[in-house]
């Protein structure tokens, strides 16, 4: 697909924001430099405030992306990350999440119970121990004895919510409902270093175990300091099965825009799934310039950019429409 110089007119926001400019930027002009952080969907909105209040003091972009998708863990009204988040479909909370830093550095945690804040175990994790990965059991054992509280995470609009799919009990994800699915968030800060974080409660009503992308280092998140750094959010086992994240910074590492390494990775994806015509996956990415880029296999894909000059939500392009399947 030819690429676009401007970002169509199809930007939206939040209702608290209507002070802020809309006006269409130039994706790979306007927006560079840095400090910047972008993030998936509309709730990233919110949460790129918080990473910005880190970045804005010349604070790390580590720093800035743990606080940043905090607010969405701690989000009730989003069922999709955290404490609000939806069951599997025996009733318990899971959640997901993983952290990069600048030097390579990556922690991670997979379906952990009764944790607010997974990112923050996650970032322990890379910190504190030899290990890329903790998951389960073990996960909650390291968080406790690190002076993480435990919690009930089932909230009661995710329990009315689990209460009314055991009607049915039928396990079918929906593209973009609610904005679905991963916050993945990228910072670039003031002193040139990049740094990622992403973390989700996974598809609603999954099997109990059930793992998406989002812990997987390569898929959900992957930084590299040197010429990039690229986060995924939809449908996990699409992505892990692509390592999407990876590739969309090796695209970069060979010299090709943000822009041009979020199309080749939701390309990949389209190339190795039969029928896309019920599935969602988004990519977002940024370069050591500040420059960005974001594309879906699907219309629905939204982003959020935090900068000095812009503090906006916008849609991303997309591949297919609702109809195409691959011959």
């Amino acid at each position: 697909m030819k690429r676009r110089n401007f970002i169509r007119n199809t930007s939206l926001m939040l209702g608290t924001t209507s002070g802020l400019d809309l006006t269409v930027f130039d994706r790979e002009g306007s927006i560079q430099g840095k400090p910047i952080v972008i993030s998936t969907w509309n709730f990233g909105y919110e949460a790129n405030k918080a990473a910005w209040q880190v970045l804005s003091t010349k604070g790390n972009a580590l720093d800035a992306v743990e606080k940043g998708v905090m607010v969405a863990e701690s989000d009730l009204n989003n069922t999709s990350v955290g404490r609000g988040g939806n069951p599997d479909r025996d009733g318990i909370v899971t959640l997901d999440a993983c952290i990069m830093n600048q030097l390579g550095q990556a922690g991670s945690v997979a379906a952990i119970e009764n944790i607010e804040h997974p990112i923050s175990v996650a970032r322990m994790v890379m910190e504190k121990t030899p290990h890329v990965m903790l998951a389960g059991n073990g996960a909650k054992q390291f968080a406790l004895e690190n002076g993480f509280e435990s919690i009930d995470l089932l909230t009661d609009k995710s329990k009315a919510n689990y209460q009314e799919w055991l009607k049915h009990s039928q396990y079918k994800p929906i593209i973009n409902i609610e904005n679905h699915d991963t916050i993945g968030m990228l910072a670039l800060d003031s002193h040139g270093n990049l740094s990622g974080a992403c973390t989700t409660s996974g598809l609603a009503f999954k099997m109990h175990g059930r793992v998406g992308d989002s812990p997987i280092i390569g898929a959900g998140l992957y930084v590299d300091n040197k010429y990039g750094a690229a986060v995924c959010t939809g449908i996990g086992e699409l992505v892990m099965r692509n390592l999407s994240s990876f590739l969309a910074v090796e695209v970069m590492r060979n010299g090709k825009s943000p822009q041009k390494a979020c199309e080749v990775a939701i390309q990949r994806i389209i190339e190795k799934t039969p029928d896309v015509s019920n599935v969602q996956v988004g990519s977002l990415a940024i370069n050591k310039k500040g420059e960005i880029g974001a594309y879906a296999i699907q219309k629905g894909f939204s982003y959020a950019v935090h900068t000095e000059a812009i503090e906006k939500v916008f849609n991303s392009e997309y591949k297919v429409d609702a109809t195409l399947k691959r011959k």
